[in-house]
C-alpha cells in the first residue's frame, strides 16, 4: 500500500466517523456576523490554521479549496463570495465528499443566506486538478501539502500554480519542523497522514513555493502545533513541530529573485524626515516598514548606524516595500 492509500483511507474513516481528536482540528472557527458553523464541521475540522483572510475575499473572487474536509471553510469561503459555484471544493474521498454534501444541508438550515449551489464539490486529485488554467483567483489548502512525499508535493504545488490567475493567491497552512526527523517517523505512512512526520523547514516548504514560479510569499503567522515524544513515538529526542500559515502569490518572479515576507520590519530614526534608497524602498522617519527578506538585506548592507531592522516575526498582515 502506497503512503497516498494510507492517507485516503485514514480520511475515509474520518468521513464515515468524525474523529475530533484526529489530525489537527486546532484552525479558527471564525463565526462571522449572520455565520453560523455546524457542529457537525466544527468535529470535522481537520486543519492546523486558517486559510480564510477577509483582505484575500474582496470583490467576489473565484476561489478554490483542495481537501473539502467536513466542509467548514468552503462554507466561510461562500460567505465572501455568496454566487452559485463561486467556490470550488476538490477531493479524492468520495466518502468525504458525501459527508460535505451532507453537511451544506445543515448549514442551509442555519444560515439563511447560505445554499449548497454556493459551492461545486467535485471529485479530483490535489495531483491533477479538475480546474481549468488560469481561472482561480484564491486557492486555498489546510493541513494537505505536509503530507505529500518531495515529488509529488512539487506537482501539487505545480497545479495550484497552474489553475491560478496572474496575481492569483495560493494560501495554506500547514505543519512544519525545523528539526531533523528520522528515516522511520518520515517512513511511517500513518503518521504523515496525520500532519505529523511530513513537516517540512520552513525554508524547504519556501523554497518548493519558489520554485515553482510564486513571486511573493508571505508567512502570516508560525505557531506552536505538536511535539513528539519517545514515550509515543518512535524517537530518541524530542521534536517540536509548529504550523504557519502562508500566501504565495503568482507575481512575476523579480529579476533578483522572489520577494519572501517573514515579518521584518526597518525602522529609520536619522536626521531627515525620511530616507529613500533610491530602489523604491522610502523610510518615513520614526514609522516601521514591512520589508521582504531581501531589503532587509539590502538595507543592511549599507552599515547605517539610523536604520534598524528588526529580526522575522514570522507574522506579516500586509503592506510594506514591495
Amino acid at each position: 500500500m502506497s503512503y497516498l492509500e494510507t492517507t485516503h483511507n485514514v480520511y475515509k474513516e474520518a468521513a464515515l466517523s468524525p474523529d475530533v481528536g484526529l489530525c489537527c482540528t486546532t484552525n479558527p472557527i471564525w463565526e462571522l456576523p449572520g455565520l453560523k458553523i455546524p457542529r457537525i464541521m466544527q468535529e470535522m475540522n481537520y486543519g492546523c490554521g486558517s486559510t480564510v483572510h477577509a483582505r484575500d475575499l474582496t470583490n467576489n473572487p473565484k476561489m478554490l479549496y483542495v481537501g473539502v474536509g467536513g466542509g467548514m471553510e468552503l462554507l466561510q469561503f461562500a460567505y465572501f463570495n455568496r454566487q452559485k459555484n463561486g467556490v470550488i471544493g476538490v477531493d479524492v474521498v468520495d466518502e468525504m465528499l458525501e459527508a460535505s454534501r451532507k453537511n451544506f444541508i445543515e448549514a442551509e438550515a442555519q444560515n439563511p443566506w447560505f445554499k449548497s449551489d454556493f459551492v461545486d464539490l467535485k471529485k479530483g486529485d490535489a495531483l491533477n486538478l479538475p480546474v481549468e488554467d488560469n481561472s482561480i483567483d484564491v486557492a486555498a489548502q489546510n493541513c494537505l501539502f505536509n503530507i505529500f512525499k518531495a515529488d509529488d508535493l512539487k506537482q501539487a504545488i505545480a497545479e495550484m500554480y497552474r489553475v491560478l490567475k496572474p496575481h492569483g493567491k495560493l494560501v495554506m497552512s500547514d505543519p512544519t519542523c525545523e528539526q531533523e526527523m528520522n528515516d522511520t517517523l518520515r517512513n511511517d505512512e500513518r503518521l504523515r497522514a496525520l500532519c505529523l512526520s511530513g513537516s517540512l523547514p520552513i525554508s524547504e516548504y519556501v523554497k518548493a513555493l519558489t520554485d515553482a514560479g510564486f513571486g511573493t510569499i508571505e508567512i502570516r503567522a508560525r505557531k506552536p502545533y505538536r511535539i513528539l515524544d519517545s514515550k509515543h513515538y518512535p524517537t530518541d529526542k524530542l521534536i517540536f513541530i509548529e504550523s504557519i500559515e502562508v500566501a504565495a502569490i503568482k507575481d512575476p518572479m523579480p529579476s533578483d529573485g522572489p520577494c519572501i515576507f517573514t515579518g521584518k520590519a526597518a525602522i529609520y530614526y536619522g536626521e531627515r524626515d525620511y530616507f529613500d534608497d533610491k530602489k523604491g524602498h522610502v523610510l518615513l522617519k520614526n514609522q516601521p516598514l514591512a520589508i521582504c527578506d531581501k531589503t532587509a538585506g539590502a538595507l543592511a548592507s549599507l552599515n547605517r548606524d539610523d536604520i534598524f531592522i528588526s529580526e522575522s516575526t514570522y507574522h506579516y498582515d500586509g503592506g510594506g516595500c514591495c
